[in-house]
C-alpha cells in the first residue's frame, strides 16, 4: 500500500509501503517524516495494530527526516505494539534519522538493527525470549 499527502500542499513527500515477512508487519517510510505527514504513518502503524499485527518492523532506510512529531508516532506504536504484547523494531537508519534516536535517547527503547534482515532475524530471538518469559512465569 502507498500512501501520499492526498490534498495537501506536502503532497508525495512521504510514502509508506506494507508488506508481510513472517509474523512481522514490515512499514517503509520513504522520504520525510514531519508534522506535515505524520499521519501517513500513523495511519498504517495502527491499521497493522487493529489487525492484530503487534510486531512491527519499520524499514528506515529510505526514511530521509524524522522531527520529533515522527518519533512521537514511533513511540505511540510502541506502546501500542507493547501493549499487546509486540513491539516495534527500527532497521537501516540513515545518520540523520539515527542523530534524532540517539539525542532523544529513544534510541535506548527501540529495538534498533543495522539492517532489516537483522530486525527479521531478531523476530526469532523475540519469540525465545516470549517462551522463556513464560517458561520463569510458572
Amino acid at each position: 500500500m502507498d500512501r501520499g499527502t492526498v490534498g495537501s500542499a506536502q503532497s508525495g513527500r512521504l510514502l509508506v509501503e506494507v508488506r508481510q515477512e513472517g509474523s512481522s508487519a514490515v512499514v517503509t517510510p520513504t522520504g520525510e517524516l514531519d508534522h506535515h505527514t505524520a499521519d501517513l504513518l500513523r495511519e498504517p502503524l495502527e491499521e497493522c495494530l487493529a489487525k492484530g499485527r503487534s510486531r512491527l518492523v519499520v524499514d528506515c532506510s529510505r526514511l530521509e527526516f524524522c522531527d520529533s512529531t515522527g518519533l512521537n508516532v514511533l513511540l505511540g506504536a510502541r506502546l501500542k505494539a507493547e501493549a499487546a504484547g509486540g513491539g516495534v523494531h527500527l532497521a537501516g537508519m540513515l545518520p540523520v534519522v539515527a542523530r534524532v534516536f540517539e539525542i532523544t535517547g529513544a534510541d535506548a527503547v527501540f529495538g534498533v538493527y543495522d539492517t532489516l534482515e537483522d530486525a527479521l532475524a531478531g523476530e526469532a530471538a523475540d519469540a525465545g525470549d516470549q517462551a522463556r518469559g513464560a517458561d520463569a512465569s510458572e
